[in-house]
């Protein structure tokens, strides 16, 4: 029994955005691969990424592998974002349909970004020299229905940051289920994200030349060294979901969504989303409000549109666009592709 009202404190804590007593210090800023926590997907940012209780489209694999199960036709996805400080962040992820064997995903995140002039303490204004930095995660997931309303599944990420000649490797897992309530059609998803390994930079721009003991002469003063690099986790996060839809007539829906969050790098926050579908699911009308109750938070309003077209019998084409604002950061705007064959 006192397991169980700790469970409930917990969760009430996390759902209402305050803090547990203990969490007077947050871990802002202390996690290696934060571009695994960057929205994916123009409808999901466009419903403030309070996605994990919908999940019903190729982007689950990032959202709610749990979700991937709902498919139940071939589905290509492809996003593009120019994302902050002229960083161009893409996704492109493949769903198949494996009927009773259970539904099969391949993703692919990466982050890129252009040269940069190296600079040191004695040339301020650049070496002359050049490098880049990128991040890249491989994803393999699987979802299938255990009953006809839940489903459970799983991704494995291979995980690879470079910078310049330096780079770091590591491996991660995300969970997620989706059960659809016997109460009014309600959703109710879960899903961890990014549980994994440790990641640490090594490389060639670790090789120094050092004196082990400057205090004595007549040593060697120029001995090759290698600077040691802390290791970091990953960003890790909790989400639980839920959302319902509501008919409005006979050819519109309205949705709403709400997501939990519990990263490991940051206080809890709700992300809070709506969107309305016109026209038999053709049009798409969509906003939120994402980190609701986070101290300090940068992130504001999101909002966005889509279009959903069937061409040739079954391939469906769609067509989405988010736009999300910051506070004092410059404003993402998002554009994906889905194809649904």
């Amino acid at each position: 029994m006192k397991a169980m009202l700790q469970l409930l404190l917990l969760f009430g804590m996390i759902f209402w955005g305050q803090e547990l007593p203990a969490q007077k210090v947050t871990k802002v800023g202390t996690t290696a691969s934060k571009f695994l926590s960057v929205p994916i997907g123009s409808r999901a940012l466009a419903l403030a990424g309070a996605y994990a209780s919908v999940a019903n489209d190729a982007t689950a694999l990032y959202w709610n592998p749990g979700g991937l199960a709902q498919l139940e036709n071939r589905e290509i996805f492809f996003m593009h974002s120019d994302w902050l400080a002229g960083i161009n962040f893409d996704y492109l992820a493949l769903a198949l349909y494996g009927g009773s064997k259970g539904n099969f995903g391949l993703s692919i995140t990466a982050m890129t970004m252009g040269d940069m002039e190296v600079t040191t303490e004695n040339q301020p204004e650049g070496t002359g020299e050049f490098f880049t930095a990128s991040s890249f995660a491989f994803g393999l997931t699987y979802s299938r229905k255990i009953t006809d309303r839940f489903m459970i599944g799983g991704t494995t990420k291979l995980i690879y940051e470079t910078i310049w000649n330096s780079t770091a490797t590591g491996f991660a897992i995300d969970v997620g289920t989706l059960f659809i309530t016997p109460f009014y059609g309600v959703r109710f998803g879960t899903s961890i994200s990014n549980f994994g390994t440790k990641m640490q930079m090594s490389g060639d721009n670790l090789l120094v030349r050092k004196d082990i003991d400057p205090n004595t002469k007549g040593n060697n003063e120029d001995v090759n060294a290698v600077l040691e690099t802390d290791k970091f986790d990953l960003p890790l996060n909790l989400k639980i979901g839920i959302s319902r839809d509501f008919a409005m007539g006979e050819q519109n829906r309205l949705t709403l969504s709400m997501d939990a969050l519990y990263p490991n790098d940051n206080q809890q926050s709700l992300n809070i989303g709506a969107e309305v579908a016109m026209f038999d699911e053709q049009i798409f009308l969509r906003g939120g409000v994402r980190t609701l109750f986070l101290n300090n938070s940068e992130e504001e309003f999101v909002v966005g549109a889509g279009l959903k077209h069937r061409f040739f019998g079954n391939v469906q084409l769609s067509l989405d666009y988010a736009f999300q604002s910051f506070a004092r950061l410059r404003n993402v705007h998002q554009y994906s592709l889905l194809l649904n064959f």
